[in-house]
């Protein structure tokens, strides 16, 4: 039996970061195939429905290693945080292109032409 440990991503309706438990999930021993009568998709692996939570990694691993499951497990990615601030959005020294122009509109608007005498 192969299972996979994981820390799943937080859905788009998410925000905050608490309560991220670990997974750990079998991997499918056997292939979905099309039912007869009624046309669905079934598969014979009751293994594949189980998904196991773990509060932390560490855990997981010694559940998998006192049952005797093989495992491998996958380290979530590093959050990257960009600061931001909301009056960045409007300062004057910003060079922002925007849609099909090549200069910021208040350029056009803030300097006077050029004349020739």
């Amino acid at each position: 039996m192969q299972a996979r440990i994981f820390q799943p991503a937080k859905t788009a309706t998410q925000s905050g970061r608490a309560s991220r438990d670990w997974v750990l999930e079998f991997e499918p021993k056997y292939r979905r195939e099309v039912e007869a009568l009624m046309g669905w998709t079934a598969t014979r692996d009751m293994d594949r429905e189980l998904k196991l939570k773990f509060p932390a990694r560490e855990a997981a691993e010694a559940f998998a290693k006192k049952r005797g499951v093989s495992y491998t497990v996958d380290l979530p990615r590093e959050r990257r945080v960009r600061p931001k601030s909301y009056a960045d959005n409007f300062r004057f020294d910003r060079i922002e292109a925007r849609a099909g122009q090549s200069a910021p509109l208040f350029a056009e608007v803030m300097l006077p032409k050029p004349t020739r005498p």
